[in-house]
């Protein structure tokens, strides 16, 4: 079994733009009057954010959130970049795109293509010179993220930030993957120490689709399979349940200090 410690939490998807927001959401207050249509991540600057893609805008957003929470200077963190499919808006643009006009592919959204963008956006603005994982496994990608997160924690690093994200299918990549709504959210693990405590542990059997508040709002997004856990944190609970791969589910016991 690992274990770690919650030290911050970073939350964002349409219509609840921070964790807070998340947290009143979950006890049925209701949603910001004018929540926020797109993630403005404070690490970019004016012309960076204008330029970059919602992936990364908002795994951005909710790795500096979760850093914050934590009081934690994100230079000083190892981390982990969890995506089932990365940017689906800029994938269906590249195949498009090359089918019909190669030589009219922008240079800048080539460049956003790759699946570990967020995770090199996040090292330069925030000038962090420590190891970054990118992870995609399918509907298992945030628990597989969450795995190597621990596994991290358990070898060499005293604290660790995983990020969970996804974006919305576009074009002709819609009738083949399913994907709505922008969703991110992100955890600043440490060893030892307050906040939440997190047991996990494998076990055989698939895990059942979340039925709490976060996850049923989001539940299109490429990305929900993580909601359980963000609404057992959001409302006390003690255990949840995330997709670990086929036949296998990844159980997680939570602490609350």
């Amino acid at each position: 079994m690992l274990s770690a410690s919650i030290a911050g939490i970073g939350y964002w998807s349409d219509g609840l733009p921070d964790w807070a927001a998340a947290r009143a959401f979950t006890t049925g207050r209701a949603l910001p009057q004018e929540p926020a249509t797109r993630p403005a991540p404070q690490l970019l600057a004016p012309n960076e954010r204008r330029r970059a893609p919602p992936s990364v805008l908002v795994a951005l957003e909710v790795a500096l959130a979760a850093c914050r929470d934590a009081a934690r200077d994100p230079a000083t963190l190892p981390s982990v970049f969890a995506s089932t499919h990365g940017d689906l808006g800029i994938m269906d643009y590249m195949c498009e795109t090359l089918a019909r006009a190669p030589t009219e592919i922008s240079p800048t959204k080539f460049h956003n293509s790759v699946h570990n963008a967020a995770a090199g956006y996040w090292t330069i603005g925030s000038g962090c010179m420590r190891t970054t994982t990118a992870i995609s496994a399918y509907r298992a990608t945030f628990a597989q993220g969450l795995l190597e997160a621990m596994v991290q924690l358990a070898t060499d690093a005293e604290a660790v930030l995983l990020v969970g994200y996804d974006t919305s299918a576009s074009g002709l990549l819609s009738t083949m993957t399913r994907s709505e709504g922008l969703l991110g959210a992100a955890l600043v693990l440490t060893r030892d120490g307050a906040g939440p405590r997190l047991s996990a542990a494998l076990r055989d059997g698939d895990a059942a689709t979340g039925s709490g508040p976060l996850a049923m709002r989001a539940q299109a997004n490429a990305m929900a399979p993580m909601l359980p856990l963000f609404d057992a944190l959001a409302g006390g609970g003690l255990h949840a349940m995330l997709p670990a791969g086929p036949g296998r589910s990844l159980a997680l016991d939570i602490a609350h200090g």
